[in-house]
Parts: structure tokens; sequence; C-alpha cells
């Protein structure tokens, strides 16, 4: 995990879109009404809470970003108490207010966590002057954003979002786009388009398999000029699509999920934030992954703040992530390091008994780059190539002794006699092999060079061999 990317000092991010007030009435039931069959619930609570936009800039509040929202409210109390708690947090509101048009609210009947019923208030009014006061305080706002989130409710704020990205990008900042409704032409040119799944199939039709996913979703982005595309499909997980890269998928973080209520809201907002630090793609879909993962778990519409989004990558950086892994899911992580930029580093051995000349090894080759693989053959593997006494220490062992030495981040196996198949499927940047090799001796080392990787021969510290220790001891 890199931490710099939750210092959001000195940035600002600008958010626009459909604002809400999302109420509360919470209370108790034990009696069915004697005026009809329905529930009497006793309200014993009222709450208040910001939605739709509104969430997304408090989203972003809670990470410790500096945020305006833009959006159109009533001239009503709503909007007042919609203002109050989100400046409550440090969100500078910008609203357009109309005379004619009430803030959106939305209030929802709770009892004992369940949502009995909800009531929406609201009018929609798309007008030419309504647009145009929305466009001047965009305008204005974009001179000291780093990005902006369009986030949109088809509520009618963003009837005129084609300007609103055109106003973004004529002062370069980039815009990343939560869209609603069946005309996605309205959001070309922006940088980053988020869907869900059904959002998207209902502009490209049923995709029936990851590859018709992959083929449309490339369709769509190059013809409306995004620079990234992500589509989140619930406990599918996310896919993202850039450029002329692979799709970069992964699994839901969720590990139970209580209420989606704003977990998209949280995706985009974490999505930006993470952009504006890192520059990167796949490291803000990574962090908003986690964070939507985290807010499905709790009741209501919900917020993640920058300390417990640091701990949960912290926790999956030093678990998950690293250390031991099985060849498939290192494949994954291996897939996200060199999307970002990282240069992975392979080797392979029976590691029998681990000694200086090995450690000295690892950390020569880990200095060729920023990952370290260290792939180790099974037991069965190890006594076909050594004979019926060896190895002396089994794979368990000999991978939680390699797995402690600082030099290296992934350990893994294989149980072929060579580790060509599990280098053909990673595709490390750079091949390292010691001893008495050559790059014409080097398993592996033809398919590293093909695809533009590296070989490299290191010679191993002299006075230490594990044959010769295990001769000493008379084992």
């Amino acid at each position: 995990m890199n931490s710099s990317y939750l210092n959001f000092k000195d940035k600002h991010i600008l958010v626009v879109g459909d604002v809400m007030l999302d109420r509360y009435w919470h209370g108790g039931t034990s009696r069915i009404s004697p005026e009809a069959p329905v529930q009497v619930v006793k309200v014993s609570d009222i709450e208040d809470r910001p939605g739709g936009a509104a969430n997304v800039a408090l989203g972003l509040a809670k990470l410790g970003v500096s945020v305006t929202l833009v959006g159109v409210v009533g001239d009503d109390e709503n909007a007042n108490i919609l203002t109050r708690c989100l400046e409550k947090v440090g969100v500078t509101c910008r609203f357009v207010r109309s005379e004619r048009l009430p803030t959106i609210t939305k209030l929802r009947v709770m009892s004992r966590h369940q949502q009995l019923i909800r009531l929406d208030f609201e009018e929609r009014e798309d007008s030419q002057t309504q647009n145009e006061a929305l466009a001047s305080v965009v305008e204005e706002c974009l001179i000291a954003s780093d990005a902006v989130i369009y986030s949109d409710y088809a509520k009618g704020c963003l009837a005129d979002v084609q300007t609103l990205i055109s106003l973004s990008n004529a002062v370069n900042v980039p815009s990343f786009v939560d869209p609603k409704g069946n005309d996605f032409s309205i959001y070309k040119g922006a940088t980053l388009v988020k869907p869900n799944l059904l959002e998207f199939e209902t502009i490209v039709g049923k995709c029936d398999s990851t590859q018709a996913l992959e083929s449309k979703a490339k369709d769509l982005r190059e013809t409306f000029g995004w620079e990234a595309l992500l589509v989140t499909r619930g406990e599918d997980g996310l896919i993202l699509f850039n450029e002329d890269k692979p799709s970069f998928s992964l699994a839901t973080a969720a590990k139970e999920v209580f209420d989606v209520t704003g977990a998209g809201d949280t995706v985009i907002a974490v999505l930006a934030a993470i952009y504006v630090t890192s520059k990167r793609f796949t490291d803000a879909v990574e962090y908003a992954n986690q964070a939507a993962g985290f807010v499905v778990g709790k009741l209501g519409t919900a917020s993640i703040t920058a300390d417990q989004l640091a701990a949960i990558m912290y926790q999956r950086s030093h678990s998950t992530n690293f250390g031991v892994l099985a060849p498939e899911e290192l494949l994954k992580q291996v897939k996200f390091a060199q999307m970002n930029g990282e240069k992975v580093v392979f080797t392979n051995g029976c590691f029998d008994i681990l000694h200086p000349g090995h450690i000295a090894y690892m950390k020569q080759a880990k200095a060729l780059g920023e990952r370290l693989i260290v792939a180790v053959n099974t037991d069965a593997s190890v006594k076909r190539l050594k004979g019926e006494k060896r190895p002396i220490n089994n794979l368990v062992h000999r991978m939680a002794v390699l797995e402690g030495v600082g030099a290296i981040d992934w350990v893994t196996w294989f149980d072929e006699d060579t580790p060509k198949e599990i280098i053909e499927a990673l595709s490390p940047d750079v091949l390292v092999k010691g001893g008495d090799y050559t790059i014409k001796t080097t398993v592996g080392a033809d398919h590293v060079l093909s695809t533009g990787g590296e070989v490299k021969i290191l010679s191993f510290v002299d006075g230490y061999s594990t044959t010769s220790i295990i001769e000493k001891a008379n084992f």
C-alpha cells in the first residue's frame, strides 16, 4: 500500500449533480392500524442525511478531501437542513436555488433496521435559465479543482452535462461520471465513466460472456472518447477498461452485504480521490473496491474515513496480497503490479536449507525491480531432481522460511520438473538465475525475452552450498 495516496492535503474536488436529503423516521411497530391492515410505527427518532450527489461530497469530506458541492435545491427548509449537514463536515455548498422546485427529499420509514416504505418528494424542471446558472457556478469552481465528479441521478440537474464536461476539459480538470439513463452520448469526452452492469447493458445490450463485455466496453469507450470505463458488477466485482491495456478486474471486497445504499457514491468518491494523488486508474479502482466492501456492511448510507481505508489497505497488503500465494492468486497480483508500473522479478529453486548465500542472492535479485517472486519446487519435484532423501524440509516449511525474508514479496510453488509453465503464466519482467547457468540454458528465458523482459545471471556467494551443508551434517 502506498500511504501517500491517502494524503489529500491541498487537494480539492468539485462535485456536481442531483443533491437530495435522505430522511429517516425510526420507530417501533407493535400493532396493526384499525383503519387499514398496515403496521403502525411510533416514530421515536428523525434522522437527516445528505443523499445523491451530496452523499458523494460527504464521502470525500470524510476522507479528508476539500470539497465543493454544486447542485439545484429548492428555496425551502430542507435545503437549509442539507446545507447545515454538509457544512458541518467541511463541504462548501454552492447551490442554485429554485423558487419553483422543492429540494429532493426521500423519506424512509424504518423499524428494527428494516425499511417499511419510502416516500419521494421531487419535481423535475429542465430550464435553460437553470442550466446556464449551474454552468456559471461550475465554471467558477473548476479553477481551483483537481478533479470533478458528475453524479447523475436523472433528476434534472445534469440535463446539460455535455456543456459541463466541456468546461472541465477546457481547463484540463479530469472528470468522473456516475451515469444514469439510456443515452451515454451526453457524457462524451469525460475522463472516466462508471456504470453498473445493468446500466452498461442498457446501452450495449446483454453480455453473455466476459469476452462480449470486454468487446462492447472497448467499443463504447472509444466511441465516446473516455480515457477509462469502469463497470461495477455487484458480487462479481469491478472491471476496468482503459487505453489499450488488458481489462483489469477485481473480485468484490465485500465480506457481508448488509445495505448497498450509497455504495456507488463511495466508489466514485474514492475513485476520484485516489486518482488525484496517484494518477493511476488501477490504484484508484483497488482502493474504491475496498471502500465499497466496507460501506455495504453498514446500515443505511455510509462513508469511510482515510484512517479506516488505510487500515483496510494495510491489512490487505500484509496478508492476502503478499507472502505465500497460490499460482492463480499470484497471477492477479502480478498483473496489478505491472499495470502500476512495478517491475516484477522472478527466480526459482528448491531452497531446501536456506543459507547466507541464498539471502545475498535474494537481495541482488530484489534490487533488479520492485517485486520479487520466489517459486519453489514441490516435495515431489525435489525428489525427482535430487533423489528420494530430499527434501530435508517439506514444502510448507521451506515456503514459511522464504516468506520471512525481507527481500521477497511473493512465494509460490510449482510441481513440474522445471518452472517453464509458471514463468509463461506469470510473464515476469526480469528472470533471474544463479550459479553456472547461462541465458541459453535458463528455462523460460525465451518467453521472458519475447515479451520484452530481461534475463539476469547472478553469482552465488562462495562457500555456501545446500549439498555441502547436508554432507557435513551427515543427513
